[in-house]
């Protein structure tokens, strides 16, 4: 027997859900971690009929089936989950551009989640709210996947040990400053799948799998050095980076500024590239745009931290 609970109707709840960056460069589909900004913001309203409603307050042509909607997919699940009498409306105001590399579905997946179990007197765990928000990755991709959910519900840095069962692990890591690039162009993270070898190399395996984990332990232990040696892709970066115009200028220019290294956000096209104080983060983002005004391709920039709260409920209206 499935669980019953009365919700108000007509009670609405404001949140900010972030952007968020998957992978963590050698981290393919398992490493993820919550940025400050951009966030978008999503207010989500318990209705009395039986439907999910989905609403663009910004003009984006955003999906009106749910089924088809990042942010629609998960909600009906959770109707589903609860055999439910009732419904959402849901205004999305999208400040992380679609395509963008920085978890827009993600947010408007995990934004919904977390805005509906709010109303729902937080009836559900996070762990099952990454699980809810990943069919709205699938919507995205084609695939469920969780490195961009579940930081963003999660907040900080997170390890997505196992997909089936779902396993999440939260990583402690020291103070980071994360500067991300994002030229004005769109790539599909199902496009950017498809491109990818179907093998790999022992050798090369090894060497990722010596990587994620030097990763893991350079955050967990506050090592600079090891985090910067461990921020390598030698599978997914050789492959998706000839879809980014400047890739390689900003990795390079970037490090050579004093960033502890980086890579792709995601499936790209935005960069990120992280770095122990401001001041370095900053002297990042002046040679992104030196490297992207040198192409002439229009890119916006952000400098920001690790969001250790992951989606912020706002206000209730």
């Amino acid at each position: 027997m499935k669980q019953q609970i009365n919700p108000v109707i007509n009670q609405t709840v404001k949140v900010a859900s972030p952007g968020t960056v998957a992978n963590l460069v050698c981290g393919f589909d398992v490493l993820g971690l919550c940025l400050d900004a951009p966030a978008d913001e999503m207010t989500v309203t318990i209705i009395s009929e039986k439907e999910v409603r989905l609403k663009s307050a910004d003009g984006y042509n955003l999906p009106t089936d749910p089924m088809q909607n990042t942010a629609g997919a998960p909600l009906v699940e959770i109707l589903q989950e609860l055999n439910a009498d009732f419904g959402f409306d849901v205004l999305i105001k999208k400040n992380i551009k679609p395509g963008s590399g920085i978890g827009s579905s993600a947010a408007s997946a995990a934004g919904a989640v977390v805005a509906a179990n709010h109303l729902l007197n937080n009836f559900f765990s996070q762990e099952q709210l990454v699980r809810f928000a990943m069919s709205g990755e699938k919507v995205a991709s084609g695939v469920k996947h969780a490195d961009n959910v579940a930081p963003c519900i999660y907040g900080g840095i997170t390890l997505i040990r196992s997909i089936f069962p779902l396993d999440i692990v939260p990583i402690p890591a020291p103070e980071l400053w994360v500067t991300v690039v994002h030229p004005q162009i769109e790539v599909r993270t199902s496009d950017a799948r498809q491109i990818l070898k179907k093998q790999v190399l022992l050798k090369d395996a090894i060497k990722q799998w010596g990587n994620i984990a030097g990763l893991v332990a350079g955050f967990m232990k506050n090592d600079y050095d090891l985090i910067g040696r461990s921020l390598e892709d030698v599978i997914i970066e050789p492959v998706r980076s000839i879809l980014i115009p400047g890739f390689d200028d900003v990795k390079k220019q970037s490090k050579a500024a004093g960033a502890l290294g980086g890579g792709i956000s995601g499936s790209g096209p935005s960069i990120f590239m992280l770095s122990t104080n401001e001041q370095t983060a900053e002297a990042v983002k002046k040679e992104m745009h030196t490297v992207f005004n040198k192409i002439g391709l229009e890119h916006h920039v952000y400098v920001t931290t690790i969001n250790q709260q992951g989606v912020k409920v706002l206000k209730d209206i």
